[in-house]
């Protein structure tokens, strides 16, 4: 048996006892996004072999922590692809506006830059009063920072430039305050936003929403999985809800893909039929 065939049965042990031992799930996440990133452990936790991580895992909960971190990819920043947080001030803004009060999702928020993005456009649109907002992430680490809000400001110009691009009404910078060398969001951003642990391959529906965002996420999924997902979004989603994923993620070919209308479909934003 070849060396490579060894390494694929390994890495499904190792999925399967981190599901048994900690009850997260990475069974249906796409095989080689997941071997890679199993790859990259390995050198960075000096391990010979899966099954030497593996042992090691399953002994010490802080290092499952650790390895958390590289299965789960928590990368972001905010008004990522400006173009789409636009489509969502000039289309789906004025729909949102219908309702007396409205709820959030944001499915996967990582470390809660598109948090802090969605608050701020919604305050601009003079919304977030009367909105409440769903973060929720499998990483309790990403969780954690996203509660505190707080950025490197070598990566504030990216994210200024971003804003301006995403339509923004003022300066990035009125929303933070800048301290040894970080930027620390203001706080009045997350009164109406709930953090929660989530995971979209074992979780049910979260709560009943008019938007769901889930960027960037459904691309480390298998077809299966993403079909759950989309099931759990559907029935989280009022009548004629919003559901606006990645750049690189689509309805089309889903179990779903009757079940909604594309509102702006260069954007990925849908609408619930």
């Amino acid at each position: 048996m070849s060396i490579e065939r060894n390494t694929d049965i390994e890495i499904r042990l190792l999925i399967e006892a981190i599901y048994l031992k900690y009850s997260y799930d990475f069974r249906d996440y796409s095989g080689a996004s997941i071997k890679r990133r199993i790859q990259h452990a390995l050198r960075q936790f000096d391990c010979k072999t899966v099954s030497a991580l593996q042992e090691r895992v399953l002994h010490d909960p802080g290092m499952f922590m650790q390895l958390l971190q590289f299965l789960t990819i928590p990368v972001s920043e905010m008004f990522r692809d400006p173009e789409h947080f636009l489509a969502v001030r000039q289309e789906v803004v004025p729909l949102l506006r219908t309702w007396p009060s409205i709820k959030i999702w944001i499915a996967g928020c990582s470390t809660g830059e598109e948090v802090y993005s969605m608050a701020i456009l919604l305050r601009e649109e003079g919304l977030l009063e009367r909105t409440i907002i769903y973060a929720t992430d499998i990483n309790p680490s990403s969780l954690e920072k996203a509660k505190q809000g707080i950025y490197s400001m070598q990566n504030m110009r990216l994210y200024a430039e971003n804003y301006r691009k995403a339509g923004g009404r003022g300066e990035l910078s009125d929303y933070y305050t800048s301290a040894y060398g970080n930027a620390i969001v203001d706080s009045s951003l997350r009164d109406n936003v709930t953090f929660a642990d989530h995971s979209l391959a074992t979780d049910s529906v979260f709560s009943e929403t008019q938007l769901i965002s889930c960027r960037n996420v459904l691309i480390y999924f298998n077809k299966a999985l993403q079909d759950r997902a989309f099931g759990l979004f559907h029935e989280s989603l009022c009548h004629r809800g919003f559901l606006v994923l990645g750049s690189k993620e689509t309805l089309d070919f889903s179990a779903y893909a009757d079940q909604f209308e594309a509102l702006v479909k260069p954007e990925r934003i849908y609408r619930k039929s």
